[in-house]
């Protein structure tokens, strides 16, 4: 049962994890479902009210970076000291889904790159041997793509809450920066680029480990690879200057690792990006396989001991040993008002007074309609049922082999008028008739009559009295009367 569940879940799954919100039922159809909705009653309109996780959060923190690729870099492989800066930056960050968000992201930072601190005095030789040192204040805002890799990869089979989490990030944005260059001359600006011109575009992509302090506050530590997208961010100089010609790229690069913070802000319990869907579904498994399900069968109980709980019993005071349907109705097979316990005669109506049987002598027929056995008739309906055919055929049969002649007798109920039914009784006989002329019997040997609601096979059904509606339908009748 519990792997049946298991793969309904992840069958769903996905929908689920393509948005995280809470899904509210609307009872009013005027608005949803509608043609840009998945069709389902289960939809909501995207509003606050309908979260159910944190989305936006802050970050700060700080770090040092490294200029990697340039022709001033700040490792030196042995050659010399490695060279560290430093740097900080501040984001706000808005998550879309449990997997991806977008962060716009302040830094700031000094990189230190070449031979020396330029903190430090410079050698004798510096210029002429190239061996300078240079220093490069920036700024820059970017946008980022924040995807959470552990949410799309992790594969959860327990129910314990996960604390880390690993992000892939990349972006573009503006950079400015103020490159400076020192040699044995002293310090000079060697480039200066303004923010939010076609020369100041640059990117960065990396990752980031972040941990899980508390449902408002995260620590992450972050490496950003920074692709300047200029030759002279170093402190080089000029494109084809004598440094600058050191390497063939045209783009000096700094890898930024840091150390922050993030605050979750809202007034929810957990941030969206911590949110596991797949988790919640394992969860709720679990705990629905283990959960004991008790179910309560005739919680009012059976009062009439039918077998039929009183919840949806029909009749709560069925007599004991009375057969009934499934609502816990005592039957009545030949519908004569006298339940089958009491019925003398089960399957032939009669009376309540003679204990459901017929009274001898009452509504009788003549010996040769006896023989001929009448038929009846739907209400209001002329049309001859096809259950009455094996009759008819041996009335056929009985006719041909008498001498004399035959009436054929139409007769409706007590309801409707006089006009309507005596109109109906004659269609009656007149199709009769026809049958049996039609299979063989000599039209000269029959006749017909209808007599309306004056010949009742049952005279106490007159209009003012509730008649069974078996004798009803026994007054809706054709016979056969000899002449």
């Amino acid at each position: 049962m519990k792997s049946k569940l298991a793969i309904l879940s992840l069958a769903m799954a996905i929908p689920a994890t393509l948005c995280a919100q809470e899904n509210i039922s609307q009872d009013s159809l005027s608005e949803y479902p509608n043609t840009f909705s998945s069709g389902s009653a289960n939809v909501s309109p995207f509003t606050q009210s309908s979260k159910r996780f944190n989305d936006w959060s802050i970050s700060a923190g700080a770090g040092v970076p490294l200029m990697q690729s340039a022709d001033l870099t700040s490792i030196k492989n042995g050659n010399g000291k490695n060279l560290f800066g430093y740097s900080a930056y501040v984001s706000i960050n808005k998550a879309i889904t449990h997997a991806f968000g977008i962060n716009l992201q302040y830094d700031r930072g000094e990189t230190r790159q070449g031979f020396f601190n330029t903190k430090d005095a410079a050698p004798a030789n510096a210029s002429s041997t190239l061996q300078v040192g240079a220093r490069t204040q920036y700024d820059a805002l970017s946008i980022l793509g924040d995807i959470n890799l552990s949410n799309l990869l992790r594969r959860v089979d327990n129910k314990s809450p996960y604390r880390w989490a690993l992000h892939a990030y990349g972006g573009v944005g503006t950079l400015a920066y103020r490159a400076y260059q020192k040699d044995e001359n002293g310090q000079r600006l060697m480039n200066e680029i303004k923010p939010f011109k076609l020369s100041s575009l640059f990117g960065q992509a990396g990752a980031g480990l972040k941990y899980k302090l508390s449902n408002r506050l995260d620590l992450e530590g972050r490496v950003m690879y920074v692709v300047s997208t200029d030759d002279q961010f170093d402190g080089g100089g000029e494109p084809y200057s004598a440094i600058n010609k050191r390497e063939d790229q045209v783009s000096d690069n700094f890898i930024n690792a840091t150390l922050g913070l993030t605050l979750n802000l809202g007034k929810h319990d957990s941030h969206l990006m911590w949110h596991d869907p797949m988790q919640e579904i394992y969860y709720k498994l679990d705990v629905l396989a283990e959960k004991n399900q008790d179910i309560t069968v005739c919680q009012k109980g059976d009062m009439d001991g039918d077998g039929v709980c009183d919840d949806w019993d029909r009749q709560l005071d069925t007599p004991p040993g009375a057969r009934v349907d499934g609502a816990g109705v005592a039957l009545d097979v030949d519908l004569d008002g006298v339940i089958d316990l009491y019925d003398k005669c089960v399957t032939v109506p009669g009376p309540v007074e003679n204990n459901g049987c017929p009274i001898e002598g009452q509504g009788t027929v003549s010996e040769n309609e006896t023989k001929l056995d009448g038929i009846e008739f739907d209400l209001n309906s002329d049309r001859i049922l096809p259950s009455n055919t094996p009759i008819l055929n041996n009335a056929v049969s009985y006719i041909n082999s008498s001498e004399g002649g035959f009436t054929v007798v139409g007769a409706t109920d007590t309801r409707g008028s006089d006009a309507y039914n005596k109109n109906l009784s004659e269609k009656r006989a007149g199709n009769v008739k026809s049958y049996l002329i039609k299979n063989g019997v000599q039209s000269s040997k029959l006749e017909s009559v209808g007599n309306g609601k004056t010949d009742l096979k049952y005279p106490e059904c007159d209009p003012a009295s509730k008649c069974p509606e078996w004798k009803n339908r026994a007054n809706r009748r054709v016979y056969f009367k000899a002449k």
